[in-house]
């Protein structure tokens, strides 16, 4: 199975697809310019050290929570202008999540990539709007969505000239409150696009603590490990000084001590899955 050649300019120096793994990391929302400069100066350092591409994430608004008492955002002007600000002094290229098409074109305007949530991945308005900014459109894996299906999320934004799309998995729904992952979805999928891996989401409990989402860090590793293995292009994580204080999906995220070891470990299993990932029998 052919799996390799697909391409997405994120900007003049990073190319996901190409020949160095990307790593989309930072905290699960913009919770303050301070956190956020903090988690993305040390993710970029631990990132470079290890041969990572970076590109700092952040929700500037989390739309898609279990209650509406869970926290959103600090306002969707101030998130952008911590996003800005963020990607001025660490000099990172941005992603953030779109919800609603009248979104694409502001938030456009301040970040690299455009991210369009799992259970939005069926939604042509928003894919379509995320696409004609001309930003990169980075899709997750609907949780209900077949990886043979996506390519037609691809085709969205393509149909627009834009070519700059890839995918991410995310796991699929397992009975209640559990996802799990199927890694033939990741060669499935790399068929159209290159595919990013989001390790916080694909230990993520969906509304498992009783009006709020809990998650499995302690696989994280293990799946992490699983998903290099394959030679995929990148990989997606959500990490915090203190998981247990963040204010959102506080139980799958990364503790911000130990990503220097965690991006070691993701480095030494994407070599070796990358030197195998045309093998084929």
């Amino acid at each position: 199975m052919k799996t390799s050649g697909q391409l997405m300019k994120i900007n003049e120096q990073i190319t996901l697809g190409a020949e160095r793994p990307v790593l989309f990391a930072g905290p699960c929302a913009v919770e303050s310019l301070d956190i956020c400069l903090e988690i993305g100066s040390k993710v970029k350092s631990w990132a470079g050290d290890n041969g990572f591409d970076y590109v700092f994430k952040a929700s500037f608004d989390k739309a898609n929570r279990t209650s509406s008492g869970s926290f959103r955002s600090i306002g969707m002007n101030e998130s952008l202008k911590v996003l800005e600000r963020v990607g001025k002094e660490l000099s990172v290229p941005l992603v953030t999540d779109i919800h609603e098409s009248y979104q694409a074109d502001e938030v456009g305007a301040v970040v690299d990539v455009l991210q369009i949530p799992a259970f939005l991945c069926r939604q042509t308005d928003l894919i379509l709007a995320a696409a004609r900014t001309g930003k990169a459109v980075k899709i997750k894996r609907g949780q209900f969505m077949a990886p043979e299906d996506m390519q037609y999320a691809v085709n969205k934004v393509r149909s627009t000239g834009n070519d700059n799309v890839c995918l991410t998995e995310r796991g699929y729904s397992l009975g209640y409150h559990n996802l799990v992952v199927d890694m033939r979805s990741l060669p499935t999928m790399r068929q159209f696009a290159p595919v990013v891996f989001d390790i916080t989401h694909s230990v993520q409990q969906p509304g498992g603590q009783g009006g709020t989402s809990g998650g499995q860090r302690q696989y994280a590793p293990f799946l992490a490990r699983a998903a290099a293995a394959t030679g995929i292009d990148g990989f997606f994580v959500e990490t915090h000084p203190e998981p247990s204080k963040a204010l959102s999906d506080g139980p799958n995220l990364i503790p911000l001590d130990k990503m220097g070891g965690f991006l070691e470990m993701l480095k030494e299993s994407w070599t070796l899955g990358r030197k195998y990932s045309e093998f084929d029998v």
